[in-house]
This record gives C-alpha cells, sequence and structure tokens, in this order.
C-alpha cells in the first residue's frame, strides 16, 4: 500500500505523518470497540482532520481498515521477533514467543488477535479483510517453521512442530481475551516445552 494517497480534485498529497496518526487513532478505536461499531466520522473526530483530509488519505472504510492492519501486523512482528532475536539458542527461541504473548496478554489494551477479531466481524463479506487474515497468519506459521527447522533436523518433523506450536500460540490469543488473564500463555508454554522436547530428543 502507498504511504499517501491523492484524493479526486485535491493537491499534493496527504502528509505520512498525518496518515500514520488517522491509523493509529482507528486502529485504538476498531480494537476497542469493534470494526463494524466505527463510522468514519467518529474517526475523523478522534483524529482531529475534516472529513476532507481523511478521505482524501483513506477513499473509503475498506482501505483504512487495510492500513490499520497492515499497521497492525508491523507492530506484531516487531514484538515477536524481537523477543525471539533476544533469546540465544533454538530452544529457547521458539519458547521466547510465549513469553511475548504472556507480556502482550498483561496489556490493560488487550482484546485478543486484531486479525482474528477483524475476520470474526467481517470475513465473510469482504474478501480484503479474509486475505489480509490469512496472508497475517501464513505469515507467522512460517516464521515459527524457520525456528523449528533450526531446531529440529528432519524437515518434515519440523513442520509439524511448528504447526503445533503456532497452533497453541493462537488458541493462547484468543483464551486470554475471553478469559482476561495471562495464563493461557504459561500453558501455552508448558505445552510448547513438551513438544519440542519430544521433537528434539
Amino acid at each position: 500500500m502507498a504511504s499517501s494517497t491523492t484524493s479526486t480534485g485535491t493537491a499534493g498529497t496527504v502528509e505520512p505523518d498525518v496518515r500514520a496518526h488517522i491509523v493509529g487513532v482507528a486502529d485504538q478505536l476498531f480494537y476497542a470497540r469493534g470494526i463494524q461499531s466505527v463510522g468514519m466520522d467518529e474517526i475523523r473526530t478522534g483524529a482531529s482532520v475534516s472529513l476532507k483530509k481523511l478521505y482524501a488519505a483513506f477513499p473509503g472504510k475498506e482501505q483504512l481498515i487495510a492500513a490499520v492492519l497492515s499497521s497492525r501486523h508491523d507492530l506484531w512482528e516487531r514484538g515477536v521477533h524481537g523477543a525471539v532475536d533476544a533469546a540465544d539458542t533454538p530452544r529457547a527461541k521458539l519458547l521466547a514467543m510465549y513469553d511475548f504473548l504472556e507480556s502482550w496478554f498483561g496489556d490493560d489494551t488487550f482484546r485478543g488477535c486484531g486479525f482474528i477479531n477483524a475476520f470474526g466481524e467481517l470475513g465473510a463479506t469482504s474478501p480484503a479483510v479474509a486475505e489480509i487474515a490469512r496472508a497475517h497468519k501464513d505469515s507467522f506459521q512460517h516464521f515459527v517453521q524457520r525456528l523449528t527447522t533450526d531446531a529440529v533436523a528432519d524437515p518434515a518433523l519440523a513442520e509439524e512442530l511448528a504447526a503445533q506450536l503456532a497452533l497453541l500460540a493462537e488458541g493462547a490469543q484468543t483464551t486470554a481475551a475471553i478469559a482476561g488473564t495471562t495464563a493461557p500463555a504459561a500453558h501455552a508454554r508448558r505445552a510448547a516445552e513438551t513438544l519440542i522436547d519430544a521433537a528434539t530428543h
């Protein structure tokens, strides 16, 4: 997606920092209350921009949703990759994913996975949102598989372990959002330890 969009009849483009501010406001509103319950006028008010500028940056709500999810994907990648990169062994890197989840679940603003939430709301009616959610989940699956390949010599076993560990992470996110506790991350981590040890011994 381009960093700025020119609207019909508007000279120039919307400044990247203004566009990023709109995305940030929309993300907070969508994540806290749901995408369908938040209208463009409320986003305009929250971002303190004119309706003209809002629509110059995002001609429609679907484009804004896509930008929000793209930003959320980048935030997720920075968080989970940072946690993994700080670990020093293949096993520790795999388990670091669950430590990151536990930290995230403890945030007062945590409301579950934004992509699962978006898919639940719009997946059946918006092919674009469904595709973005699938691409995000595929990206995470491939990331986990790269980590398991470093830990497990057998490619087939590494692929199977990656699928299991990613499923644990996904389930922990949904369970933590509903339960309102960080405990699912710890449960998932202990289950992951069992699976990793079984695959590497």
